[in-house]
């Protein structure tokens, strides 16, 4: 779940403080999938690096999957999102010399190297993550020999590696067609009926028409 009270964050023009997000409050439970819509420069990526536990330099409350993020150090923000967070983006930040399957396997290797052992377990969960998504026949080609939708059910796949309580997306069907937007808007909603808490910023009608739950971001204000 992700929980939010008064969250403002500033950012220093020169001489002059300005304040992307007033006062925020925001809740998104276990099954929701919440959509946040408002103009380009209005703090919805923002809103989404403060709920991911990216940015600690904010004013407010914010606890994400049962944890405070209020004083939590790096390493304690670095470990929740590992196991609780999921982000999915515009861009893919798919490596092009890896498979679709090394590219999902890869935060699991870095955040716990061991034995062989320990590969072939995260290497079993790609997959699983890669057959979620409807890729299985697709692991092992590389991100050039994939469509953009399909870079992005491999990017979704790589976030859902953790099984994460929480999934947050940016803008992630904008470079998408309308039929691969719609699979990826598909396989949020599925998640979210899974007990996902899935919080995703958009310009886009078809994925607000998807959600449980549509908030304006205006002027730093969420409504």
């Amino acid at each position: 779940m992700i929980r939010l009270r008064g969250v403002t964050k500033r950012f220093r023009d020169g001489a002059r403080e300005v304040a992307v997000l007033r006062g925020v409050d925001l809740d998104v439970a276990p099954g929701e999938l919440v959509a946040i819509v408002g103009p380009s420069g209005s703090g919805k990526s923002t809103l989404l690096h403060v709920a991911g536990a990216l940015d600690r330099d904010f004013e407010g409350e914010a606890v994400v999957a049962g944890t405070a993020l209020g004083g939590l150090d790096d390493a304690a923000r670095a470990e929740l999102r590992n196991r609780a967070v999921g982000f999915v983006f515009q861009s893919f930040n798919l490596l092009p010399a890896l498979s679709a399957l090394e590219n999902v396997m890869l935060p699991g290797i870095l955040r716990r190297p061991g034995p062989d052992g320990r590969i072939a377990e995260i290497r079993a969960r790609a997959r699983d993550a890669l057959l979620r998504v409807g890729l299985a026949d697709r692991a092992e080609a590389p991100p050039s020999r994939l469509s953009g939708g399909e870079r992005q059910r491999v990017a979704l796949a790589r976030a859902l590696l953790s099984r994460p309580a929480v999934l947050l997306a940016d803008e992630p069907t904008g470079n998408l067609d309308a039929a691969s937007g719609a699979d990826v808007i598909r396989l949020f909603s599925e998640l979210a009926r899974g007990g996902v808490s899935v919080l995703v910023v958009t310009h886009e009608e078809r994925v607000s028409d998807a959600a449980t739950r549509v908030l304006r971001l205006s002027d730093g204000r969420l409504g």
